[in-house]
């Protein structure tokens, strides 16, 4: 079940909170409501796929009490260690088992059946969710939930569920039982929700049309009334800002909606994108994207490698390249996905080694840090959008030319009749509603212009609802990129 869609937020959602604060002075009896309704979220779509879940939620449950009642024990680490062996074998027997055969097959020149295994929907998400679960336990960073559907609350959450962010026990371990719901967080939750719906419904799901016709190319062409056409340069830089622009809303709108979601129910989540677009340094892009799975890796994979303290820089530089590589593929099946993590691997150790990463000397080299971080930034999505290696090589040899450098006549369409949708999505990623809020809190702003505003971004949030809630009544294109990780 996707937030973008007619049953969640006319049926799903309305019933959901209605039930909830019906139960607010039974938090248990919440919390068992609560978890149902994740765990009926989940089932939606698929319904075998919440026993791989329900099997989640019990093996941590169990190893979370054990790992609780034995933490002062030296053993006890072998225990954590086959925790998440078991939760990270569910996730290679459904997500990489059938892309290791495969590639055995290949290299072995054997001919073992490759099995035909559905992937169970954001089980990357849950499964790391899982596995911070028990690591912040024995940490002393949460108590050890007692209660089974506690445990199924905080791994089956339906907001966070399907797409992130990654929200580690600690964070909500005190709000599972003491959680305090009220107006302005209700209020701020709403807000927030909107505005993910409209960075999905009319932003990206708008650039997903260009992006995917443009990388729809095939055998170096594009269909346009019947007619195949050259992917020209024009063309296929167009295709590929178009997708640096729909992952970016599509992702964060997401983790929008996830994150007001959270506030109705009386959770807070912790920030998962800051506008990673104006960054100048592949350094400050990943301090701002997916800020809870970077964090993620940091915490439970980098540091405990030893991260940058330690002896030898080979060892730093091994540290950085287990875990971009665990990036890549924890990004999908796929050599794409894994090439696209140890670019970035090599794209981070060159810009520390050479300083790049570090505030501009003068301020002239900003603008040129900028358009280099965001040139290669594109390149590498262009890398994670395509099927394989050859077709992310064909696709950038067209982007330099290869079949001409025009804008072709569906460029041109594509630039003109999708202009404000282009326009927004410029303006969107630039943190222009921040800057905004932070003048209008000025104790010079006069009370007339602040309450000005307020009725201005009050129309403004109603007109993105009612126009979001337009598109999906009347079955737009609805797809969603990270529904599969």
């Amino acid at each position: 079940m996707l937030f973008s869609s007619n049953v969640f937020i006319f049926v799903y959602l309305p019933v959901v909170l209605f039930v909830n604060y019906a139960l607010k002075f039974n938090r248990r009896a919440q919390n068992i409501f609560l978890c149902l309704a994740s765990l009926l979220f989940y089932a939606w779509g698929e319904p075998r796929f919440v026993l791989v879940m329900m099997a989640s939620i019990l093996v941590n449950w169990f190893f979370g009490l054990l790992v609780g009642k034995l933490k002062e024990n030296k053993n006890v680490r072998w225990l954590i260690a086959l925790d998440v062996f078991i939760n990270l074998a569910i996730i290679f027997i459904y997500k990489y088992l059938a892309f290791t055969v495969k590639n055995l097959n290949l290299v072995l020149h054997a001919h073992w059946k490759v099995p035909e295994i559905a992937l169970p929907i954001g089980i990357s998400f849950f499964t790391f969710q899982a596995i911070s679960y028990v690591i912040d336990v024995y940490r002393g960073r949460g108590e050890a939930q007692k209660n089974l559907l506690n445990v199924g609350l905080y791994i089956s959450f339906f907001p966070q569920l399907i797409a992130g962010p990654i929200v580690r026990y600690e964070t909500i371990a005190d709000q599972i039982n003491n959680r305090k719901e009220n107006l302005q967080d209700f209020s701020d939750g709403v807000v927030r929700f909107i505005i993910g719906l409209g960075k999905k419904v009319l932003l990206a799901n708008n650039m997903a049309l260009i992006a995917d016709h443009a990388f729809g190319f095939g055998n170096g062409t594009v269909q346009w009334f019947g007619a195949d056409m050259p992917l020209t340069a024009g063309m296929a830089w167009l295709g590929a800002l178009a997708y640096t622009f729909q992952i970016y809303f599509d992702f964060s709108g997401y983790s929008d909606m996830a994150i007001g979601l959270g506030k109705m129910f009386g959770f807070h989540f912790d920030e998962n994108f800051n506008y990673p677009y104006v960054s100048r340094s592949i350094t400050e892009f990943w301090r701002r994207w997916h800020i809870s799975l970077s964090s993620w890796f940091r915490d439970y994979v980098y540091i405990p490698l030893g991260g940058n303290r330690v002896k030898t820089e080979a060892r730093h530089i091994f540290n950085l390249f287990v875990v971009w590589l665990l990036t890549g593929i924890w990004h999908g099946a796929n050599w794409t996905f894994i090439l696209w993590g140890l670019t970035y691997f090599v794209l981070l150790v060159t810009e520390k080694k050479l300083g790049l990463h570090k505030e501009a000397k003068y301020r002239w080299m900003n603008p040129l840090k900028y358009i280099a971080t965001m040139f290669f930034v594109i390149m590498e999505w262009v890398l994670f959008r395509a099927d394989s290696l050859g077709d992310a090589v064909h696709y950038m040899s067209c982007m330099f030319g290869a079949d001409g450098w025009g804008l072709s006549a569906p460029g041109i369409f594509y630039l003109t009749q999708y202009r404000y949708f282009w326009l927004a999505a410029i303006v969107g990623s630039l943190p222009l509603v921040p800057w905004i809020g932070k003048r209008l809190k000025q104790e010079d702003v006069s009370a007339k212009r602040k309450w000005a505003a307020d009725v201005i971004s009050g129309v403004f949030i109603v007109s993105i609802l009612l126009v979001s809630v337009s598109y999906i009544v009347i079955g737009s294109y609805n797809p969603f990129i990270y529904f599969n990780f």
